[in-house]
């Protein structure tokens, strides 16, 4: 017979927690049995038999993370749902790995907390997880670092995906940490002590780049001296992770959309069918939905990949994780050069909180690493930081302000000088603007690439070709 009024366990040992739900539930929807230590709770477990369980995570005696594995063991079905002061992108991943049906963080409204408890006690729970075998521990390099709501909704994406085999498609800007997100997802899947190989399908031209996923016979083409066994052979039962795949040619596409279909490929110059089992999980920094509009990828791939997907903002959307990202780099690089270096200097911190990132986290850790290494004495100041000779202040413009708006941006640069512009170009203004523009911005690009058109074209969105028209076009080389 079903229990008319649900019981609800709060395990947590601060009393005022406890207080305020009990305050603010209504006792004739809830019955709210509250303890202080996790052990306390299991002990009454087969007795209340709760319909939900609202567990912190810093406790005396057993740690929060064994209470919430305890509980899936002795009752799978009951939806627990985390509440922590203590936020971290690993915590959040292994309470959702383990079968937790939310992690919220402290401070928390009554309101969103009673919320949760409504929608958990709705929702038909799934029974209890299997635990994922040889789990792989998470290093510094690996760990992603944040503190921010966008941040930890990933890390909570990243525990409920993990323990399957679904595909993941993972989204972002350069330099956000989209090889962190896979190999997050990997350290915590069933396939964590299984081989995972990365490629980078922008490094590697075509012809290259087909060989290096599939492999080639003896003689497939000139230099095939032997035969070659590709990622996918190499990485069966594991993970691979397919970077920048929106650079991957649509024959080479289709092949790997054979694989997601049928788990099966021949190598190149090959006709012996290769059966494997490997997840995938591919990233890119471009709208795959704008090349799909324009030919340039497979729709039906598109949807293969995304069973799952994942965005990571610009660090420009989540400053508050500056100064976390900040102290982590800054630890680790003083560490790696032998220095005792204590913290930023408070003109440092406004410095780096007020600069936009274009290169995002991968930006910032070559800044701080910089510093570290320019720094003789304890604290870092802004002038120890590579972006301080590029200061902002040195613009006729806010940038802080514009930041993506460009129309402004452009607005205030031509504003001193567009009534010369005007008396010198009429009729030909529109020409004349696009034109020095883009010869500009490809100008810029390639000084700041090197002249490596590959690179270069992919930061353009622009084919090699278009690319190389251009740079005949203005006489670039």
């Amino acid at each position: 017979m079903t229990r008319q009024t649900p019981n609800i366990f709060l395990i947590d040992d601060d009393p005022a927690v406890g207080g305020s739900l009990a305050q603010y539930l209504d006792p004739s929807e809830f019955n709210l049995y509250s303890f202080e230590k996790g052990e306390e709770a299991l002990e009454r477990l087969p007795e209340l038999q709760p319909d939900l369980v609202l567990l912190d995570l810093n406790l005396p005696g057993m740690s929060g993370l064994e209470v919430l594995k305890n509980i899936k063991i002795k009752n799978g079905k009951v939806p627990v749902i985390i509440l922590t002061g203590f936020v971290s992108t690993e915590s959040a991943i292994e309470a959702m790995k383990e079968g937790a049906f939310d992690y919220i963080s402290k401070p928390f409204t009554l309101e969103k907390v009673a919320g949760e408890i409504r929608k958990a006690l709705s929702d038909k729970q799934p029974g209890k997880p299997s635990p994922p075998s040889g789990q792989a521990a998470a290093t510094s390099e690996d760990e992603i670092i944040g503190h921010s709501p966008e941040i930890v909704e990933i890390a909570k994406l990243i525990g409920q995906v993990a323990k399957t085999d679904a595909s993941v498609l993972i989204m972002g800007e350069s330099g956000t940490g989209k090889e962190l997100v896979a190999r997050a997802i990997f350290r915590n899947s069933r396939r964590s002590d299984k081989p995972f190989l990365s490629v980078n399908c922008a490094a590697l031209p075509e012809t290259l780049l087909e060989s290096e996923l599939f492999g080639h016979e003896k003689g497939a083409f000139t230099g095939a001296y032997g035969r070659k066994l590709g990622k996918f052979e190499q990485c069966h039962t594991g993970t691979i992770f397919l970077d920048e795949i929106a650079d991957m040619s649509l024959v080479t596409q289709s092949k790997v959309l054979r694989v997601l279909q049928e788990q099966d490929f021949e190598r190149v110059g090959g006709n012996e069918t290769i059966k494997v089992d490997v997840r995938v999980i591919a990233a890119t920094n471009r709208s795959l939905v704008e090349l799909i509009k324009d030919n340039k990828f497979r729709v039906d791939l598109f949807y293969r990949l995304k069973v799952v997907s994942v965005f990571l903002p610009p660090l420009r959307e989540r400053k508050g994780d500056i100064p976390v990202l900040c102290n982590h780099f800054l630890k680790r690089y003083s560490r790696q050069v032998g220095k005792e270096i204590k913290s930023i200097s408070k003109e440092g911190q406004e410095m780096l909180h007020k600069y936009h990132w274009p290169g995002n986290v991968r930006e910032i850790e070559n800044n701080i690493h910089t510093a570290v290494v320019m720094c003789k004495g304890e604290i870092l100041l802004p002038e120890h930081f590579p972006l301080h000779s590029d200061s902002q202040e040195r613009l006729p413009f806010d940038f802080q302000k514009i930041q993506q708006d460009y129309y402004k941006l452009f607005s205030e640069v031509l504003e001193p000088m567009f009534s010369k512009i005007m008396d010198s170009s009429e009729g030909h203004i529109y020409d004349h603007l696009f034109s020095a523009l883009e010869k500009a911005i490809i100008e810029k690009i390639l000084k700041q690439t090197q002249s490596n058109q590959l690179r270069s074209a992919k930061i353009l969105g622009v084919s090699r070709n278009t690319l190389r028209d251009r740079m005949a076009k203005y006489q670039l080389t």
